[in-house]
């Protein structure tokens, strides 16, 4: 059998990895071991902030509300409590932006839930 040589497949995965590791500091944009790992690596923290995105967005709209809430007197808890309670359906990513940057609106909804 003859023998296969597999510079075309490897040189066309090595120019992959590297295009990905672009931008890289050191060996790591030029070295393909090390852009391999480095890659792997990324890729891994890429997934685990996905994830804490969402988190850190919803601790945001979280303060949002609660700080749209202090001149009502009216705490962040009750208020979600009263809004399940009057079958509202809206959710924190919408009423944080209506406490920012509608605030007579969000009274409004406020009020109906008091």
């Amino acid at each position: 059998m003859s023998r296969v040589k597999g510079g075309v497949a490897a040189n066309k995965k090595r120019k992959n990895v590297l295009a990905k590791a672009k931008g890289f500091r050191f060996g790591r944009s030029t070295k393909f071991k090390q852009a391999k790992e480095a890659i792997a690596h990324a890729g891994v923290h890429a997934f685990r902030d996905r994830k804490r995105k969402k988190r850190e967005f919803r601790g945001l709209w979280n303060i949002k509300i609660g700080a749209g809430l202090l001149k009502f007197e009216f705490s962040y808890s009750k208020f979600i409590g009263a809004l399940k309670a009057n079958n509202v359906e809206i959710n924190r990513k919408m009423l944080a932006e209506l406490a920012e940057e509608f605030p007579e609106t969000f009274a409004r909804i406020v009020e109906k839930v008091k």
